[in-house]
């Protein structure tokens, strides 16, 4: 009809326009006919009146352009699916209750609230509840992201989908399945995907009154001329499928891909993964972040920072007693206490008759006498005198100031100086002792990242206004990194959907908020943020998929280079969009 011969190259083009352009022409062909103008019907109409007129290379271009970018749109869909099923895959199935004095195995969903439920060590707590009987240290990092297991004893609150360490549980029933803290995280990630950008409200916006003009000016443009000027039917039939090309919004599609894919390469060789160009452009936008505390500003590892050798003790003799009733806890802060002994070489003493005292600690036999580890108030159980204990002339508190030369005060108060000191410090403190004295003082903390500082510093300088951290631990710990990495504001013991109600109000302040973390516990703020970013190699698969980007070597000093490479490629794609206007097509 329009009398041009086909190469090989045009055959080439053909077949990439059919094989992507294919689903576009049938989504518009849909659009169609349910009277339905979208971008589809602009694209599948576009792609066909491109090949008609023999722009071929337009017609490829538009076709696996737009292809692509639906692609993505499904393969973030499927990431989401995925994300929430194992946000569900974190409760259990079923519940072992305890009715008429025996014990039943039922569904979660038949347990009704005020049943009594018997949690063994290892297993998951199916329901939130209140402990009615027993103790035991309970892993909530999937709830509430605290680094240290949380000893439970009758009268504290515990979650569905919490791991029970290693205590006998029983769990009175507070709330139904459907309504439980885990199920609540689930809607509010499911709640925060499905609200729409105002970015992609706007495209939508932008296409219902386009795409109908756009269509209504083509067909005007082929038939005004020949039905009120007899000008030739074939001339302006084909000026007008070339307006119909020309008013598709190339400009959007073709031009910005270029300078996201560079910048989504770039980033990738620099160990920063970004799920779509949207997510780069996005974060330049970003005037505030709220950080998750552990294993984002800190390495989630528990380590010793502290050592207090008492009377005539030394550090020696703390390690020694301390690592000998520990080796045989299955308490995280164990750990922690053998790699600190290993790391100063002491030999952990050897140890008989040993048992843990649930929620409080352990306690063994070392050459015929019985030793503990614990907490200060295991210590007050037995009657050790507390306020009466004064630390070593010689010993004290072991700390990298101290190592630099500060001098160490003598006589300081156990209960009123030197354990309040270590907790307003954020740390978590044991004492070792007998039932007569106490031989010194060990405390634990979550290791900060070297780079934390200097990132939040390089944030502020490349103009990120507010820099906030966000946890679920207690205030002094709170509050002690906070000051060492130096944020602006920090909130402390939040829930997941306190968490996200912070986030909103950040949002609400400052516009643009990216939230940064690393478990289950933040994927609601995350989703509810513009942007979220999530420490990659540590993250759960659930931050992974619910986040934008991904940090994968955990390297939290790539926030400052992601934040600056977005600004960059806005810059680009900005230059470009201008310069497309003066586009000869």
């Amino acid at each position: 009809m329009f009398g041009y011969g086909l190469t090989i190259g045009d055959g080439l083009l053909l077949a990439a326009t059919a094989s992507s352009g294919v689903p576009v022409v049938r989504s518009g062909y849909y659009s169609l006919r349910n009277r339905s103008l979208d971008i589809d019907l602009l694209m599948g109409t576009a792609i066909i009146a491109a090949t008609g007129i023999g722009y071929f290379v337009e017609a490829a271009t538009l076709a696996v352009l737009f292809s692509i970018a639906e692609l993505l749109e499904d393969y973030a869909m499927d990431r989401a699916r995925n994300s929430l099923r194992e946000l569900m895959e974190l409760s259990p199935d079923e519940a072992t209750v305890l009715r008429d004095g025996e014990e039943r195995t039922i569904p979660v969903e038949e347990v009704a609230v005020g049943d009594r439920l018997a949690v063994r060590p290892g297993e998951k707590i199916p329901m939130d509840g209140v402990v009615v009987e027993g103790g035991s240290a309970v892993n909530q990092a999937p709830i509430t992201g605290e680094s240290v297991p949380v000893d439970k004893t009758e009268g504290d609150d515990v979650y569905a989908g919490t791991i029970n360490e290693e205590g006998y549980l029983e769990v009175e029933v507070t709330s139904e399945a459907s309504e439980n803290t885990l199920s609540r995280i689930i809607e509010l990630v499911q709640g925060a995907q499905s609200n729409r950008t105002e970015s992609e409200q706007f495209v939508d916006r932008f296409a219902d009154y386009y795409t109908p003009v756009v269509v209504v000016l083509a067909i005007l443009t082929a038939a005004i001329p020949p039905l009120v000027f007899s000008a030739p039917w074939e001339t302006w039939f084909v000026r007008g499928l070339t307006f119909l090309v020309i008013a598709c919004p190339c400009a959007f599609v073709i031009s910005t891909p270029v300078s996201v894919v560079s910048g989504i390469t770039s980033a990738a060789k620099n160990g920063v993964l970004i799920k779509g160009g949207n997510h780069l452009e996005a974060m330049g936008e970003v005037r505030a972040i709220a950080l998750d505390k552990t294993g984002t500003l800190t390495k989630g590892e528990l380590t010793v920072t502290d050592v207090v050798s008492l009377a005539d003790h030394t550090e020696e003799e703390v390690l020694r007693y301390g690592s000998g009733l520990e080796q045989r806890s299955e308490h995280p802060i164990a750990d922690a206490v053998l790699d600190y002994a290993g790391d100063e070489e002491v030999d952990p003493a050897s140890v008989s008759a040993f048992e843990s005292i649930t929620g409080k600690g352990v306690r063994g036999d070392i050459d015929g006498t019985t030793y503990y580890a614990g907490k200060p108030d295991l210590f007050d159980e037995l009657g050790v005198d507390l306020s009466q204990t004064d630390a070593a002339t010689d010993g004290g508190v072991v700390t990298s100031a101290e190592k630099e030369g500060s001098e160490q005060a003598n006589g300081a108060n156990l209960l009123d100086e030197t354990i309040p000191a270590l907790q307003d410090d954020g740390l978590a403190v044991v004492l070792i002792g007998t039932e007569e004295a106490v031989l010194g003082v060990i405390a634990i903390a979550d290791e900060v990242r070297p780079e934390a500082a200097r990132t939040i510093e390089r944030l502020h300088d490349r103009g990120i206004a507010q820099i906030v951290m966000l946890t679920g631990d207690n205030e002094g710990t709170a509050r002690a990194i906070a000051e060492q990495v130096g944020v602006d504001d920090y909130r402390a013991a939040l829930l997941p959907d306190e968490k996200v109600a912070a986030i909103e109000e950040l949002g609400e302040e400052y516009g643009s908020v990216a939230m940064v973390g690393d478990g289950i516990n933040d994927a609601p703020a995350m989703a509810t943020a513009s942007l979220g970013i999530v420490m990659g190699a540590a993250g759960t698969d659930t931050a992974l998929e619910t986040a934008d980007i991904a940090l994968m070597g955990d390297d939290l000093s790539k926030l400052p280079y992601l934040y600056a490479l977005s600004n960059k490629a806005n810059r680009v794609i900005r230059q470009k969009l201008r310069l497309s206007r003066m586009d000869p097509e």
